[in-house]
């Protein structure tokens, strides 16, 4: 919702934007954009299959051209050894090529859900502009 809000907050964003898919709960991961049960069971909603899923899901849903599809553990409870609170997947990209990265926010919930929203959104803006250089940030909060 905070990746959405943030696009439509300027003026004009209705000529590039759409559509987007707030997915809270498994089930609505699968009906809405059509992430089967299966990869929700086996992964985990929080895995790099499920946002694949997601972001071609949205895609396919919407006529997009482009998508991003975010999916983690905000806290401050939810979190297991494995997948620790502050842990998100994200992938961004095309039909043609979607990336993927598993980046983790050691940060409160409200600080997460921001630096997920700005982090993707420079990723896809990266991606607009054929900038293949990696961001230095990726390699801090990349775990």
């Amino acid at each position: 919702g905070l990746i959405a809000a943030s696009i439509t907050e300027i003026a004009g964003a209705s000529s590039v934007f759409e559509a987007g898919f707030v997915t809270y709960s498994n089930s609505m991961k699968a009906v809405m954009v059509g992430v089967d049960n299966a990869v929700l069971l086996e992964q985990g909603a929080v895995s790099e299959p499920v946002v694949v899923a997601m972001a071609n899901g949205a895609m396919v849903n919407s006529g997009a051209d482009y998508a991003i599809a975010v999916s983690g553990i905000a806290g401050p409870d939810g979190g297991s050894e494995e997948k620790p609170v502050g842990t998100v997947w994200i992938a961004w990209g095309n039909r043609y090529k979607l990336n993927t990265r598993r980046l983790r926010f050691n940060a409160s919930r409200q600080w997460f859900q921001k630096m997920v929203m700005a982090t993707t959104l420079d990723l896809i803006r990266r991606d607009l502009l054929g900038i293949e250089e990696e961001p230095h940030y990726l390699r801090h909060y990349s775990r």
